[in-house]
């Protein structure tokens, strides 16, 4: 009998089971990506909606627009403005484009609190493919101005304010996805590898931007447009939403190797649990993330539950019993402050480097893909380093701990040259969104099944849309201050993300004084 070929063992090597976990992991992957795919462009192209003028030769722009409208009919028709695309062209260029990114964050920040319990009530299919369906046809609505010839501020905000409020749709739906697929064990590792999704969409979203914005920035946004909406058909065709509905088994392998996290680190002080509780919680880290066969209800208050059953037979949660979740209010809190400081950075630092390197839009937007670059390494890093240390906000705070001396010195290193630059965005990168890809994926799914929902399959979506949507309040509120101070100078938009990262420290210092002493009872009790 032959031997079979090396990439026929390698297909059988993997149960059904694995390869069903492969596909939903990758496809989640590339859904959210697209996403974030579709958010990057504004950044790329505000360098082509405002050009730099010399204030000199602002009296001879008038006649000047006047005589080149008349010999170069065909080769501008759009935009005869020598500053840029109106109304970005006038002097208050930064204040405008502050509110593009406020219009589309503010309404990301208000729909998301609402996408979680819409979403943990709606086919996760649907909800998700009609959300990219409309993302798509907003976004590539900003673009058809340039086609059209739109220069009404309104327009433009409108088509962001719609696109915020539809794109909420995919986080919730997402998240929640893959964590009905994925079990507890390493859970830091797998979603920080899987959550540079983020890092890969702004990256991919760059480079399409950047291709198109010096020539014709209007396919900035269409292209995708275009891509989010085929990514929707996708996710209509291919999206599986939990394990069950293709007869697949619902936790891990008993033979996985598990990775205790803190919580259960405390929990092992607890003292013996009964029989009939000692049955249904052998052993807490390798069940699955979600477990359905529970159909119990959430034990921490009686209010906590919205009357009607989910399709497991288990209840949704409410905003308020989501809320009292320990460590739910202080881990949104503390990514109010981080993601204020990574989506400035998401949305203002093409400008910047435009403004400190001198280059034109298109090669600071590929530059700019360095801090996404470094994004993904601090994901994976944060995640790698909280399943060591079996501490998540400890890690957190570490990474806030450096992230502020290293802003002040990327605000200080990056004007004396391009090298400089380079490894400064890497360093700032890694440290400043592993924080943020931390909080949105372990930490949300560890709150999301905390011990005192009881297995409620229900949860999670909520959970982890009021942790996402208070971190999108500090997303609208970052860009908006940025465009606001960024006249008086960039130093001082630096310190106001100093500042930002030492809040979002502080806010955790309860939860990381609660990890240290959990460790010191474990080791006295390990002792004993």
């Amino acid at each position: 009998m032959a031997q079979l070929p090396p990439g026929i063992r390698f297909i059988t090597s993997f149960s059904r089971d694995q390869w069903y976990r492969a596909f939903i992991f990758s496809l989640t992957f590339l859904l959210y990506a697209s996403f974030h795919l579709s958010r990057k462009p504004i950044s790329i192209v505000k360098g082509e909606l405002h050009k730099h003028c010399a204030a000199s030769h602002e009296v001879e722009l008038d006649s000047y627009k006047e005589y080149a409208a008349q010999i170069q009919p065909l080769k501008k028709p759009f935009n005869a403005s020598q500053c840029g695309w109106e109304p970005f062209d006038k002097n208050n260029y930064k204040q405008l484009l502050g509110a593009l990114d406020y219009s589309f964050l503010c309404a990301y920040a208000v729909g998301m609190y609402l996408s979680g319990l819409i979403g943990e009530r709606l086919p996760i299919r649907y909800y998700l493919t009609g959300g990219m369906l409309a993302s798509g046809l907003f976004t590539a609505m900003f673009g058809l101005g340039y086609f059209y010839n739109i220069h009404n501020l309104w327009f433009y905000i409108m088509a962001q304010i719609a696109n915020g409020l539809v794109q909420t749709t995919g986080w919730p739906s997402v998240v929640t996805c893959i964590g009905n697929w994925f079990g507890k064990g390493r859970r830091g590792l797998i979603m920080g590898i899987w959550n540079s999704h983020t890092s890969v969409g702004n990256i991919l979203g760059s480079l399409i931007a950047a291709y198109w914005v010096s020539t014709c920035w209007g396919l900035s946004f269409v292209v995708p447009g275009v891509i989010v909406a085929v990514m929707g058909i996708v996710c209509f065709l291919f999206l599986i939403e939990h394990p069950k509905d293709v007869s697949c088994s619902c936790t891990p392998s008993s033979s996985s190797k598990t990775f205790l996290n803190g919580t259960s680190r405390c929990r092992i002080q607890m003292p013996t649990l009964n029989a009939k509780e000692n049955g249904k919680l052998q052993d807490p880290e390798i069940q699955h993330l979600l477990s359905d066969s529970e159909n119990s209800s959430v034990s921490l208050n009686s209010n906590t539950v919205v009357s009607g059953e989910g399709r497991h037979g288990t209840s949704a949660i409410s905003f308020l019993g989501a809320l009292r979740i320990p460590g739910v209010v202080e881990f949104s809190l503390c990514l109010l402050f981080a993601k204020l400081v990574s989506y400035t950075f998401l949305f203002w630092l093409p400008l910047y480097i435009t403004s400190v390197e001198h280059l034109d839009a298109k090669r600071a937007g590929d530059l700019s893909t360095l801090f996404d670059v470094g994004g993904i390494f601090g994901g994976i890093l944060a995640g790698l380093i909280s399943d060591r240390l079996e501490k998540r906000a400890s890690t957190c705070g570490m990474m806030l701990l450096l992230a502020a001396p290293t802003l002040y010195m990327f605000s200080t290193v990056s004007k004396m040259g391009l090298e400089a630059t380079v490894v400064m965005l890497l360093i700032s990168g890694a440290l400043v969104n592993g924080p943020y890809a931390l909080i949105t994926t372990a930490v949300s799914a560890d709150l999301g099944t905390h011990k005192s929902l009881k297995g409620n399959a229900r949860a999670l979506s909520t959970v982890t849309a009021i942790i996402d949507g208070t971190g999108s309040v500090g997303a609208a509120l970052g860009p908006l201050l940025a465009g606001l101070i960024s006249p008086s100078g960039w130093n001082n938009v630096f310190y106001m993300l100093m500042v930002a990262d030492a809040c979002a420290l502080l806010l955790l210092l309860r939860l990381i004084q609660k990890e240290l002493q959990c460790d010191a009872d474990h080791t006295l009790f390990k002792e004993h």
